[in-house]
C-alpha cells in the first residue's frame, strides 16, 4: 500500500527571496513578489542571508530582491557582501532602494546588482526587470552581470540627418532662485513633449547652457561628452551636422546637449554664439528646450529674444519674490520683452490650504504678475528619479507634479500644431 507520506506533493522550490532588515517595511514589495511569484518565494534578514546562500537549498534561486533604505546605509558592508555571495553562487540581484543616496546607490550597482527599481514600485517595475533578468540569463553564456551603468558608446547621437527642414519653438526655462525646481522642470518638459503622441512625436532636443552647474545630464543619466566643450569652443564654425554628433540620445526620443564635463566660465560663449546654437536647433527640431544659469549674463537677452515662451520658476517665498522684482527692474530698464516671461510657482500649495492660497494671491500681487502655471508638490518621488536618472513618468507616472507637466507638454503640442496648420493654411 502507497504510504501516506508518498501521496505528499514534493514542496514547491523556491525561486527568489527578497532580503532586507525588515521587509514589512516593503510592503509594495511583498504585493509585487506575490503577484510574480505565488508561493514560490521566501524572505531572508540581512543576518541569515550570507548562511541560506552558500547552502544547497539556494541553487534554485533565480534571484533575489535586496530591499534597502536610508537607515541601511551605515551598513553597506554586510549588504555588498550579501551581493557577493549571491553573484558568486550565479544568483542574479535585484536592487529595490528606497530614498538611497546616489553615492551608497552607485557602490552597490558597481559591486555587482544586476538591476534596480526605485521604491515605491512603479507599476509593473518588478515584472519588468524580472522579465530582463531571464533575458540576461538566456543571452549570457557564461552568466555575467551586466554593466550598472549604460556605457558611453550606447548613448547615440541623433539618427536623423541636419536638414535644416524645421522651424522649432523655443522655450526656455530660469530659476528664479537655487533649487527653485528649473532643471528637473525642464528635464521632464522635454521629456513629455517628445512622448506627446505615440504616432507621430515631435523632435526634441534639450539643451542645458548652465555650463558650470547643469544637471540635466545627471537627470538623464546621460554622459557628458567632449565634443561638447569642442562646440561651445568654435561655435562660429560648427555646422548642424557636427551639433547633433556632440547630442546624446535618451531612450531613442529625447536629444540632449548636456552641460561640458568640466566647469567653464559662462562668458566662453557670446550671443552671437548663441545665435548660432538656436539657429542650428531651432532648423533641426520642432521643440528646443533651453535649461538657463540662474545667473544672468550677456547672452541672456538673445535667448529672450528668441525665445516664444520665457518660463520663470519660483517659489512662494521671500528669495523669489527679490529675485524676481530685480530681474524685472534690468529687463524693463533695457527696454527687453518682458511680456514673455511666464511665471510659474513650484511646489505650490493645495487647494485645502487656504492660507497659503491668499499668500500666493498676495506674492502675485505686490510683484504684480499673474501666475499662469502653479505645480504641486511633487515629494521625495522627484528627487528618486533625478537620482535614478529617468524622468518621471518612467518612475513615477501618477505623481502630481508629473502630470500637470504632461498637461502643459500638450497644450504646448496642440497649440504648436493649430499655429502650423493655421500657416499652411
Amino acid at each position: 500500500m502507497t504510504s501516506v507520506a508518498n501521496l505528499q506533493p514534493e514542496p514547491a522550490p523556491i525561486l527568489a527571496c527578497t532580503i532586507s532588515r525588515d521587509v514589512q517595511n516593503f510592503e509594495l514589495l511583498i504585493d509585487d513578489m506575490e503577484q510574480e511569484l505565488g508561493e514560490n518565494w521566501g524572505d531572508l534578514s540581512f543576518e541569515d542571508a550570507p548562511l541560506f546562500l552558500q547552502q544547497p537549498d539556494a541553487a534554485s534561486l533565480q534571484f533575489v530582491a535586496v530591499a534597502v533604505d536610508t537607515d541601511d546605509e551605515g551598513d553597506l558592508g554586510r549588504i555588498t557582501e550579501i551581493i557577493r555571495i549571491a553573484k558568486e553562487r550565479d544568483i542574479r540581484v535585484v536592487l529595490i532602494a528606497d530614498q538611497v543616496s546616489p553615492v551608497a546607490l552607485h557602490q552597490l550597482l558597481r559591486l555587482g546588482a544586476d538591476d534596480f527599481v526605485p521604491y515605491p514600485l512603479p507599476d509593473g517595475a518588478l515584472h519588468d526587470a524580472i522579465e530582463r533578468l531571464k533575458q540576461a540569463a538566456i543571452v549570457a553564456a557564461p552568466p555575467a552581470p551586466p554593466p550598472p551603468h549604460i556605457p558611453e558608446d550606447d548613448h547615440h547621437a541623433p539618427r536623423f540627418k541636419a536638414k535644416g527642414d524645421r522651424d522649432g519653438v523655443i522655450l526656455a526655462v530660469h530659476g528664479m532662485a537655487g533649487g527653485a525646481g528649473a532643471s528637473t522642470f525642464a528635464t521632464n518638459l522635454a521629456w513629455e513633449l517628445a512622448t506627446v503622441d505615440k504616432s507621430k512625436a515631435p523632435r526634441v532636443c534639450l539643451i542645458d547652457l548652465d555650463l558650470q552647474f547643469g544637471s540635466v545630464g545627471t537627470y538623464l543619466d546621460l554622459p557628458r561628452r567632449e565634443a561638447v566643450f569642442e562646440v561651445l569652443q568654435d561655435l562660429e564654425n560648427v555646422e548642424s551636422e557636427m551639433f547633433l554628433q556632440a547630442m546624446v540620445s535618451f531612450n531613442d526620443k529625447l536629444n540632449v546637449f548636456t552641460a561640458p564635463a568640466d566647469m567653464l566660465p559662462l562668458d566662453i560663449i557670446g550671443p552671437n554664439e548663441i545665435e548660432k546654437l538656436l539657429d542650428m536647433a531651432q532648423a533641426n527640431f520642432d521643440f528646443v528646450i533651453v535649461d538657463m544659469p540662474k545667473t544672468i549674463v550677456a547672452w541672456t537677452e538673445t535667448v529672450l529674444n528668441r525665445v516664444q515662451v520665457y518660463f520663470a520658476l519660483m517659489e512662494l517665498d521671500l528669495r523669489s519674490a527679490q529675485n524676481e522684482l530685480r530681474l524685472a527692474r534690468a529687463l524693463k530698464a533695457e527696454g527687453l520683452p518682458y511680456e514673455r516671461l511666464r511665471f510659474v510657482l513650484n511646489r505650490a500649495p493645495k487647494f485645502t490650504d487656504l492660507t497659503a492660497k491668499s499668500r500666493v494671491k498676495r506674492l502675485a500681487e505686490s510683484l504684480d504678475i499673474t501666475l499662469e502655471l502653479q505645480l504641486p508638490e511633487g515629494g521625495p518621488q522627484v528627487t528618486q528619479s533625478n537620482d535614478h536618472g529617468l524622468p518621471l513618468s518612467e518612475t513615477a507616472a501618477k505623481n502630481p507634479l508629473r502630470k500637470e507637466i504632461a498637461k502643459l507638454a500638450k497644450s504646448l503640442f496642440d497649440l504648436s500644431k493649430t499655429a502650423e496648420a493655421g500657416t499652411s493654411a
